[in-house]
């Protein structure tokens, strides 16, 4: 319980009962950079998960790049541990939302094309990774790997700085149905073919512990193991809204 009163920000854990598990996206994705989550910074775990994808899908590149802003930080653990340059190369228009929750397919598409415009000098003639935080339905991924070969990239190979998103959450996250999940229609091989990308690889369920330094988390989204019973009918996930 947080209390907020004339003497500041309290909190009280003695409520607190039962297993406790952190939402592992506010980790990845969610929480702010500069945010210290239960002596977690969140900056270190992004990196760390970074230098995690580095060593297990290791490739040739010319260049370690990331998608803004989240995937910045993970690509520079990439680019830390593999000792390949880390630079930008996509403008971000910062008057555009957040594409993956758009209604329609086609306002995603487009919207992609608006939040983001390639630095064609940086990735022209070279072999380019490209790090995110994670991939949803595909669109904006699908979008960015075309947009940087246009742009005259010689290779993309994807690296996604989360396990693969298979379920829904059921606590309050904004991840869609298992139906519009890409990773739970397709196998990493035929994602990676519906990219147009020349090779995709995540970050293994089992790096997410040494990501947070050991602290309990919920990693349901990935591994349908939630940290309560999921009681049946299973309720809507939260981003359906109905």
């Amino acid at each position: 319980m947080v209390t907020i009163s004339e003497k500041g920000i309290e909190s009280d854990r003695s409520l607190q009962t039962g297993r406790c598990a952190h939402c592992i996206f506010e980790y990845i994705y969610f929480a702010r950079l500069d945010s210290r989550l239960d002596d977690i910074n969140v900056y270190d775990a992004r990196i760390a998960a970074g230098r995690s994808l580095a060593r297990s899908h290791p490739v040739d590149a010319d260049l370690i790049t990331g998608v803004p802003e989240s995937g910045l930080p993970a690509a520079k653990g990439f680019a830390m541990e593999s000792g390949i340059p880390f630079g930008f190369a996509f403008y971000k228009n910062s008057y555009i939302g957040r594409t993956f929750i758009k209604p329609s397919q086609a306002e995603r598409e487009s919207g992609v094309h608006l939040k983001l415009s390639v630095l064609a000098a940086t990735v022209k003639g070279k072999r380019i990774v490209l790090v995110d935080d994670s991939i949803v339905r595909g669109t904006t991924m699908k979008n960015l790997v075309q947009m940087l070969k246009e742009a005259g990239a010689k290779e993309v190979h994807v690296r996604i700085s989360s396990p693969p998103f298979r379920h829904p959450c059921y606590f309050g996250t904004d991840v869609p149905s298992e139906e519009e999940l890409i990773a739970n229609r397709l196998s990493i091989e035929g994602i990676c073919r519906m990219l147009g990308a020349d090779s995709l690889g995540y970050l293994d369920l089992k790096a997410l512990p040494e990501m947070v330094k050991g602290l309990p988390v919920c990693s349901g989204c990935f591994d349908n193991r939630y940290p309560m019973e999921i009681p049946e009918p299973k309720p809507l996930p939260f981003w359906c809204g109905e």
